[in-house]
């Protein structure tokens, strides 16, 4: 993903109109790798983000909310002591490297005005937001703390002095001309986009295979006239963001046309990037969050298909019962023939349409009766173990797509979701239940589902988890609201609030309910509708389960975009 120095650089023009000059209103740290600012500019509040995420590491204005801990790390309180109430003055960038500076004027515990910086270094895992006092040139503190064992060229702790990154080898391309740039590249070496990206800082592999790409379009224009155009196209501040949707998805800001897939294209870098990461980083972080439960609810469901096959194996030996049946038989009507001590007896097999004989094994330290009885019980045993067993299978099964479901919504969930499922594990057993003390702590409220509102204005109802599902569709859906589900595939209860639904309210509907399945990455995914009045849950099945009737069925392709488009931000309604 390509947040490179063009993109740092959009995104920092961008900032400047936006939120020069600001006030710092609210300081928070969601996680260990994201801080959140709250600033108020030009009479608006703007939600500023920063991650030093190792695969996400970006920041850019955002209307996402986070779900804050219930106590701030060191590093916010650190921030909010030094910043809260402050003035951006200025957002600069260093060259067109990916180290950004928010010069800021705040005021000291004793009123006197002084000077601090927040710097961002955008440098994949080794990223980093720091505090610095700027009239000292010493770190306050950084979101990530770096020793001398970990990095020779430089520490990053409160106290010592801030340096900037090593310097490359590059040119700033906004500071030469074409001239200049052709003279560094050997077109004769081959490899011409990986010299570009040798050559110049803050240009991507993305946006060097770009320039290639347009000198090789056919066009008369030199390397020269190419890189002269896309260099005065950044002087000038003129982008274009765009997200890419082939089967990686990809960004940039400058067009890039050798792309054949789709594209959607946004008014502004921050909202570019607040929507290609939003779900990313999302996902992310509930992965994180719920890593420990995946790995129990996996291992639930592993120990459910091997106990399966077991029993497939114990029903296979069931099957010969009757076997046993027919050899007591036939031993019970030939004990005249059955000497004592025999440890077989031949005898003639009245079951056999040609009168064939068959020999039968025996216990010599046993009566011919008692051989008879001994098949007679294997007979009964192996009968009764099948009735037992088939019942089994039946639970083992419903384990097995109860634990499916459960993987599923682990899929799709927030981070708020992911305390819900944990909670009905606890309810249904297979967790240990938290102790009183901690109990008495965390607060119960009702499940939140997620709220989507329909191109016409219908409310959708939407449950991500069972205690959500049964929540939907148990307690706020009325009888005549239309439900929704995919047809025999792990996924959430949708509801429509309204009994007679338009045809694009249904087909939406329809479409969330196969993103939020397991066939989100799946086309022609079938959907089941009906009244709420029709789903019904059967006594003691597990949370989320229900049965309907009088059904119909529709075919969707699930599409995020569309999805994105209907989402509202989460309620009960």
């Amino acid at each position: 993903m390509p947040f490179d120095g063009i993109v740092t650089r959009a995104v920092t023009e961008e900032l400047k109109h936006k939120l020069l000059p600001g006030k710092i209103t609210k300081i928070y740290q969601p996680t260990l790798t994201e801080v959140v600012f709250t600033i108020r500019s030009q009479g608006s509040n703007h939600t500023l983000l920063f991650s030093i995420h190792p695969t996400y590491a970006r920041f850019h204005l955002t209307d996402d909310s986070y779900q804050n801990p219930a106590e701030a790390p060191m590093f916010c309180m650190v921030l909010r002591k030094h910043l809260s109430g402050a003035i951006i003055e200025d957002i600069s960038q260093q060259g067109m490297e990916r180290i950004v500076e928010f010069s800021i004027k705040t005021r000291n515990e004793i009123g006197d005005i002084t000077h601090k910086s927040l710097v961002m270094e955008l440098m994949g895992k080794h990223s980093n937001v720091m505090l610095i006092d700027r009239e000292k040139g010493h770190i306050i503190d950084s979101l990530k703390h770096v020793s001398l064992s970990q990095n020779r060229h430089r520490t990053i702790l409160p106290g010592n002095e801030y340096q900037l990154p090593p310097l490359q080898d590059k040119w700033d391309p906004l500071q030469i001309d074409g001239e200049q740039f052709v003279k560094r590249i050997d077109f004769n070496a081959g490899k011409v986009d990986q010299q570009i990206v040798n050559t110049l800082t803050g240009f991507s592999p993305f946006i060097a295979k770009e320039l290639v790409n347009r000198v090789n379009l056919g066009s008369t224009k030199t390397y020269v006239e190419k890189f002269t155009e896309l260099q005065q196209q950044l002087i000038e501040n003129r982008y274009e963001p765009i997200i890419y949707r082939g089967k990686k998805e990809e960004f940039h800001v400058i067009p890039l046309s050798a792309f054949t897939g789709d594209t959607e294209v946004f008014s502004t870098t921050n909202k570019m990037l607040d929507t290609f990461y939003s779900g990313k980083a999302e996902r992310d972080r509930v992965k994180q969050q719920a890593k420990d439960l995946y790995r129990f609810i996996k291992n639930e469901k592993d120990k459910n298909v091997r106990k399966l096959k077991k029993h497939a194996q114990t029903i296979k030996k069931a099957e010969g019962a009757e076997k046993f049946q027919r050899l007591g038989e036939l031993l019970t009507a030939h004990i005249h023939i059955v000497k004592p001590g025999a440890d077989t007896v031949e005898v003639t097999d009245y079951y056999d349409p040609n009168g064939g004989t068959l020999t039968i094994d025996l216990n010599p330290n046993k009566t011919a009766s008692d051989n008879a009885q001994s098949y007679y019980k294997t007979y009964q045993k192996l009968k009764k173990s099948k009735q037992v067993i088939e019942q089994e299978i039946l639970k083992t099964n419903e384990e097995i797509a109860y634990f499916d479901q459960l993987l599923q919504q682990l899929d799709v969930a927030s981070t708020g979701d992911i305390e819900e499922i944990r909670e009905e594990l606890r309810e249904e057993g297979y967790l240990r239940k938290q102790s009183k003390k901690k109990k008495q702590k965390t607060k119960q409220t009702k499940p939140v589902p997620e709220s989507y509102t329909s191109s016409d204005g219908t409310a959708i109802l939407v449950g991500k988890n069972n205690k959500q599902n049964e929540y939907v569709t148990m307690k706020l859906a009325r009888r005549d609201d239309i439900w929704l589900h995919t047809k025999d595939i792990p996924g959430s209860h949708v509801i429509i609030r309204d009994s007679e639904p338009s045809e694009d309210t249904l087909l939406e509907a329809a479409q969330i309910a196969a993103y939020f399945s397991k066939s989100q990455q799946s086309s022609s995914v079938p959907v089941d509708y009906t009244l709420i009045r029709h789903v019904k849950k059967p006594n003691g099945a597990k949370p989320g389960y229900v049965t309907y009737d009088n059904q119909k069925t529709l075919y969707v392709t699930p599409n995020a975009s569309i999805i994105e488009k209907l989402r509202n931000s989460k309620s009960s309604s």
